[in-house]
């Protein structure tokens, strides 16, 4: 069982909102249908039968088939709306009828894809409120979940908390069809966030320790939202409807898209008013600009990046000379020496181009077995051992330079060791960067966390690799991507809210991004696009002092300095909200974020404002003075520069005022403000930059 058997599958088609609020697709061959969800808004305080009032509604406009066959699922605990299978013309029926908010197609998202717990900080050693903690449902929105193993055992746990109504099957006697975890990703994620601990966990005897959960004393609500082919929308939102407390979902669009277009943003906005924290990971697309996915500001997105514990993998030539490179590999080749190829040299030019074939992609068989074949690019790493090759070495053209290789015609290649990172923490250069496409004026990613090399729970129906001949299965498994970095920011979150558990998501997102490790922007491509606040630290987050809050009403306000008409705001709220007089007049910089981030023109001078509120959580009697670190290219100054509290939940607002000459095209200029009182430090980053974006926030209609 796991941990209760707290696995809530999901396994839907599409979802339809009703305003008293969401449509969207998949095919229906029979009747020419798609998928949507019909958005109605937020549920009634009526008494109130969602599914009896969703039938009924389809029975209006369904067209020669029955209402009950072509409803998929109504929504009935987040918010109001349905998910149905639809032909154009019903769609263009339901979307004028009084009380339909919005309605939208299913859209299919992808998957994002121990030593970082200890490297944070966050030993054995820390004070824990294990009871509270206990009562904590983690929701993990993913690939579902291998209830066997180990990291979710319910050994020594009680029964389930009274507030959980979701299904509890698990174990040998599982029932839901299809939600077993056969990828590995949702066992990995839901044992980073809240797994067991686990004594001499390792892959294949690489890595070996305590494997363990940020929260392991607090339950898993497991929703299986995707497969081989992607995640669809209309299961992720019934996954949020169901979900409790905090939840973590590693998965999103390739690149950002509007807010109204997002099943994550719209969800986690309804989890936002349940007083339920988001978490996701910000995308696997880095170190270009602007191609982070999580950009809604109601949740926290997550950036990747190391740890002190590095991976190598080292190549010995046959003079002696050993190349390292970074490598999880558990095979060994017992130190004999294998010819080395180059991938151009052992392939059939007649059928590949140069350039394919130094990647190895078309290598022909009876040339590379029993050698060892050097590619140009990592894309081409299956194809040389499928090919009954003994192993493949994959070029770095940052690192090596082929001829360094080339004339030392033996080789062998030794298993992964194990070496200490100083540089860490670094962020991946896969980790998906800001700034935020749409809302240049939020800084996104939120926050850096552990996403390199992470060792977690795994299901042994998943395969290892992807060589179609690899028939190893592991219990655990190392794995790096902003999928792995996000659980280990929600199990902080849930950490946090073990000790309060009245804040809001946005006092809890505030105490962890302004409590976060400053990071070295010379060592990280696009600095705070990164990074965000820095590196999580969870221990620091339980107390930090002073919180940003916002709230619904702030998001609204938000969205409507953007330029959302009503039918846009409706789509994401699931309500009657409306614009208030003036709000077309502020911006999305004015929203009392944790961090402060605008966008100039490049040449032109600029005089940027952000008003911030912060309520006092730390001492009753208690004053905060500001510290400016300044960067030569702007001027910081913040009004006032002392902040008096005299009891707790006392609010005080500040205006901080930032001034430049102008900036370089494709800038990124740095500062921050410190708030101290002597011993808590409350940090929010301040960047202001040119990254040639200013188009990217009109929204298509």
């Amino acid at each position: 069982m796991a941990k209760n058997g707290f696995l809530s599958f999901q396994c839907l088609s599409f979802i339809l909102f009703l305003n008293t609020s969401l449509l969207w697709g998949a095919t229906n061959e029979d009747r020419e249908a798609s998928l949507y969800c019909l958005h109605m808004g937020s549920l009634p305080e009526r008494e109130y039968l969602p599914s009896s009032h969703h039938q009924s509604i389809l029975e209006e406009v369904v067209e020669g088939s029955s209402a009950e066959n072509i409803l998929v699922r109504s929504y009935k605990r987040s918010f109001n709306g349905f998910a149905a299978k639809l032909t154009d013309h019903e769609i263009q029926k339901l979307a004028g009828m009084k009380g339909v908010v919005s309605v939208f197609p299913s859209r299919t998202l992808q998957l994002h894809t121990t030593r970082s717990w200890d490297f944070m900080g966050f030993n054995e050693s820390i004070t824990r409120r294990r009871t509270v903690e206990s009562d904590l449902i983690v929701g993990v929105i993913d690939t579902g979940i291998w209830p066997e193993s180990e990291s979710f055992s319910d050994e020594g746990f009680g029964p389930a908390p009274k507030k959980w109504k979701g299904a509890c099957d698990g174990g040998k006697n599982f029932t839901c069809n299809n939600a077993i975890d056969d990828e590995g990703h949702g066992s990995h994620t839901a044992s980073t966030a809240a797994g067991n601990k686990v004594k001499d966990a390792s892959f294949l005897g690489i890595g070996q320790g305590m494997a363990r959960g940020g929260v392991p004393s607090a339950r898993i609500s497991a929703y299986r939202v995707c497969y081989p082919a992607g995640c669809e929308g209309e299961k992720i939102l019934a996954a949020f409807d169901d979900a409790i407390d905090i939840i973590t979902i590693s998965l999103g669009d390739t690149s950002a898209v509007d807010l109204a277009h997002d099943v994550i943003a719209i969800g986690a906005f309804h989890a936002m008013t349940k007083g339920i924290l988001t978490v996701n990971s910000a995308g696997n697309n880095g170190p270009k600009a602007g191609f982070t996915s999580s950009i809604a500001p109601w949740l926290m997105s997550v950036a990747a990046s190391t740890t002190d514990r590095l991976f190598v993998d080292k190549v010995v030539l046959g003079n002696g000379k050993t190349i390292v490179g970074y490598s999880i590999n558990a095979f060994t080749l017992k130190g004999k020496m294998f010819p080395l190829l180059y991938g151009k040299g052992v392939t059939n030019s007649s059928s590949c181009t140069e350039d394919y074939a130094k990647r190895c992609w078309c290598v022909v068989d009876s040339l590379v077995r029993g050698k060892i074949v050097l590619c140009d690019e990592f894309s081409g790493y299956h194809v040389a051992p499928e090919a009954g090759a003994a192993g493949s070495i994959l070029k770095d053209n940052r690192l090596y330079n082929i001829s360094l290789i080339l004339p030392f015609p033996a080789s062998t290649i030794l298993k992964t060791s194990v070496i200490k990172d100083s540089d860490a923490p670094i962020v991946a250069s896969f980790s998906s960067r800001g700034p935020n496409k749409y809302v240049p004026d939020i800084l996104k990613p939120d926050i850096s966390a552990p996403g390199v090399n992470i060792l977690a729970a795994y299901s042994p129906l998943a395969p290892v690799s992807r060589d179609i001949e690899d028939e190893r299965h592991v219990k655990y498994n190392i794995i790096s991507g902003t999928s792995m970095a996000c659980p280990h920011a929600a199990g902080v979150a849930a950490y946090v809210k073990s000790f309060h558990p009245d804040w809001s998501p946005s006092a809890i997102k505030s105490a962890i991004m302004t409590t976060a490790w400053p990071m070295n922007s010379s060592k990280n491509t696009q600095a705070e696009f990164a990074y965000g606040s820095g590196h999580i630290n969870p221990v620091k987050a339980i107390n930090p002092g002073l919180v940003y809050g916002a709230f619904k009403q702030d998001y609204i306000n938000m969205l409507c300095s953007m330029g959302y008409d009503v039918d846009k705001l409706r789509t994401i709220s699931g309500d009657n909200s409306t614009c208030s007089k003036g709000s077309e007049k502020t911006s999305p910089k004015d929203l009392n974020y944790p961090s402060m981030a605008a966008q100039v023109s490049s040449g032109e001078s600029f005089t940027i404002k952000f008003p911030r509120t912060v309520t006092n959580i730390g001492l009753p009697n208690s004053t905060y003075k500001a510290g400016i670190l300044q960067n030569s290219k702007i001027s910081v100054n913040v009004v006032p520069e002392v902040l008096s509290f005299r009891s707790l939940n006392e609010k005080k607002s500040f205006i901080v005022t930032v001034t430049g000459k102008g900036l370089a095209s494709g800038s990124i200029v740095s500062a921050a403000l410190v708030w101290f009182d002597g011993s808590r430090i409350v940090r929010s980053p301040i960047v202001v930059h040119s990254q040639g974006l200013q188009n990217l926030n009109k929204f298509p209609n």
